[in-house]
Formats: structure tokens, sequence, C-alpha cells
């Protein structure tokens, strides 16, 4: 929203959690915008947001004067806490203990999406990019139209200033070192939340011989792997805190308990055990986002982990940054990737976050033809 004043243009910011317990504003001088947005794709960061990876930017406010003690905290390292909602999981902010007047770092998929030609946010690096090993989401967020044109976004292999610093190649990682399309590799990759509270298994399927009208409509009919698939919807963005979520499928049937038990065999009987606080569901905490809607998240970490509805009572949502895949965040040998499209974009539309939301589908439908992946099967 903007406004004006004698001397200057003034923007006020926005950020909420899912459920709207917390929401925080925030004014800043139009003229410094767009705010930098960072972007980690460290394997803490996938398992802490359910993402590929978290995106956060300064919040233009002093921290002292920020009344955060009604966010859950979480250790996320020695030096940095995640602040969240504990009813909603939301990560609203980075905070660092050792430094309290840095200011904190909001996760940009919080922000309100204000409606007007101007950007709020504009991505300025990738770190920690070699934790992907297949590059990640990187992939689709590196072209110039992210730098107004002038270069393309950094990606560094460890830290913005880890010494050496080390800035990855536009064709990292290599093709051959990728799974690709039809190739598989493990037949069960865990399901971890960074604090491991949430410790589940997601077992490939077995559809050998099932033609295409046989198979769930989330499998592959050719590489007979799942789904994976993009979504920018306002419920989803403020769920993991970042401005695009990434999915894949299961049937219950495939996901199992620590002792390598079917976790639960319907959605119905999954809220139930995390209702009684079944020992086997860890910390699995849910929201009812609508009436038939079950959002599962780590109470402790915040990370995002599955999304049930009554309509679809046998299988979930799982959310891809939970997946602990030996061959890459992607996950490409369990996983079938849409790419080119991004799912309820016109949540976005209007606002600044759409030409982010474009800007992914075709870099990803780039990405998807310059590897001679073959266009998804799944057209909705």
């Amino acid at each position: 929203m903007m406004s004006s004043s004698k001397d200057e243009t003034i923007a006020t910011l926005t950020a909420r959690c899912l459920c709207k317990k917390h929401v925080y504003t925030t004014d800043i001088e139009a003229s410094k915008l767009p705010l930098p947005a960072y972007a980690c794709h460290c394997t803490s960061c996938r398992h802490c947001t359910g993402s590929l990876y978290s995106i956060d930017t300064p919040w233009p406010t002093p921290p002292a004067s920020i009344d955060t003690s009604s966010l859950s905290s979480y250790a996320f390292s020695k030096r940095i806490q995640i602040l969240f909602c504990g009813t909603c999981s939301t990560p609203m902010f980075w905070k660092s203990p050792l430094e309290p007047d840095k200011e904190l770092g909001a996760f940009t998929g919080t922000i309100e999406n204000v409606k007007g030609d101007g950007e709020v946010v504009r991505l300025a690096h990738h770190i920690y990019v070699d934790d992907t090993m297949d590059g990640g989401a990187t992939m689709w967020l590196k072209g110039k139209e992210w730098q107004a044109g002038e270069k393309e976004v950094p990606r560094y292999k460890q830290g913005s200033q880890d010494p050496p610093v080390e800035l990855l190649p536009l064709d990292w990682p290599p093709a051959e070192s990728l799974t690709g399309y039809e190739n598989k590799s493990e037949d069960s990759i865990p399901i971890r939340c960074h604090c491991k509270g949430v410790n589940f298994a997601f077992h490939r399927g077995n559809y050998a011989g099932k033609t295409k009208d046989e198979l769930p409509w989330y499998i592959d009919p050719t590489a007979h792997k799942s789904l994976a698939d993009f979504c920018a919807c306002d419920s989803c963005r403020l769920f993991a805190g970042v401005d695009v979520v990434n999915w894949t499928y299961s049937a219950l049937e495939y996901i199992t308990d620590p002792s390598g038990q079917i976790l639960a065999p319907t959605t119905s009987d999954l809220r139930a055990l995390v209702d009684a606080k079944d020992a086997k569901i860890g910390s699995l905490k849910y929201i009812a986002s609508h009436k038939d809607v079950q959002r599962y998240f780590c109470a402790t970490c915040s990370a995002c982990v599955f999304y049930a509805t009554d309509s679809r009572p046998d299988m979930v949502d799982v959310a891809t940054g939970v997946l602990d895949a030996k061959d890459g965040a992607r996950a490409e040998g369990m996983l079938s990737w849409k790419f080119g499209k991004v799912d309820s974009l016109r949540d976005a539309e209007g606002g600044w976050r759409e030409a982010w939301l474009r800007r992914i589908e075709g870099e990803s439908e780039g990405f998807r033809a310059g590897r001679g992946y073959p266009e998804s099967w799944f057209k909705s």
C-alpha cells in the first residue's frame, strides 16, 4: 500500500501468518524498494521450511520495537533462531540472538502481495547451493530478469562471505550428474524435518504392468514416479513462508513410521494419531486451514510436512523439502516434475509477486527443455 507525504512516498509492508494470529506492518520510503531477498538452499533450510529453500529480506523496523514474544522460537543453529507461529507453522522471521540489534530477516512468503507495478522484493543471491547436489530450485531462480536484466543471480557454493568465496558457474551442475527423467535411484527416502521430530519414510509404489488408466492420477505413466509440482496459492506460501511451495503425492500405504509400519491407513486415522499424541507421529501437529483440510507441520522446528483433505482420504501431499533423497534436493529418482507451470498463480495476479511466478514458469520450462526432459503428462 502506498501513501504520499510532503517529501516522500511511503510504502506500507504487511507480513502475516496463515492463521492471522500474527500480523506485522512497517512503513518504508518507496525509494528504498525493492528490498533485497536472500535465498538459502542448505539442507537445514530445506528441512526447516519443507520448501526447496528459505528466502528472507531485512525487515525495515528496529528489532527492539518489534514484539515477537508470542511467536514460537527454534534454535536453528548457535547463531540463528526461527521465529514462527506455533498455531499454523508460518515462519515469520530469522533472528540472531548473538546480535540483538541486527535487523530481523522476514520470510518473503509472509509479505502481502501489494498491488501495483513496482517491485517490493528483488532476489539478490543464493547461498549453500552445493548442498542441493542437483541445483535444487536455483535452476529456475537465476536468470537476468531477477536482477532487472543486468546479470544472472549469483549462486554461491557455500556462504556469500565464507572464504574462499566460490561462485558456481551457470552450467553447474553438469547434466550427466543428474538422475534424469526415467532413471530411478532409491526405492524409499526419509521424510525428516530439521529437528528430526518428524521421521517417516516415503516408498516407491509398485506400478509395474499397470496401464495408464489403472495408475493413480499423480503417477507418471512412463517413469512411474510421483508428480512434483509448484503451488503459489496464498495458503501454501503462508504455510511455508516461501513464495512457491513444491509438493509431491503419495498413497498413505506408502508412508511408514519409524518402525516400518504404515503410518496411518487414512487421513482421519492420521488426524486421530496427532490428536491422541501417539508416540509414532513424533512432533507432528496440524492446523485445519479449512473445514475439510489439514496442514501438518513440525511443532518444534516449523517444517511443513503434509497436506491432507477429506476428499482424498487415502493419500497426502508431501512437502518436497522434507524429503532426504541421496541424489539431490529435487529427488529426481523418485519424482516426476511438472516444469513450466505454477499452480494458483491467480492468487498473485496484479501484485508484485506475479512477476516472480511468471519468471519461475519460464525458467523452469527452459530448464526442462534444456535437459531434454519430456513435457509433463499432467496438464491440470
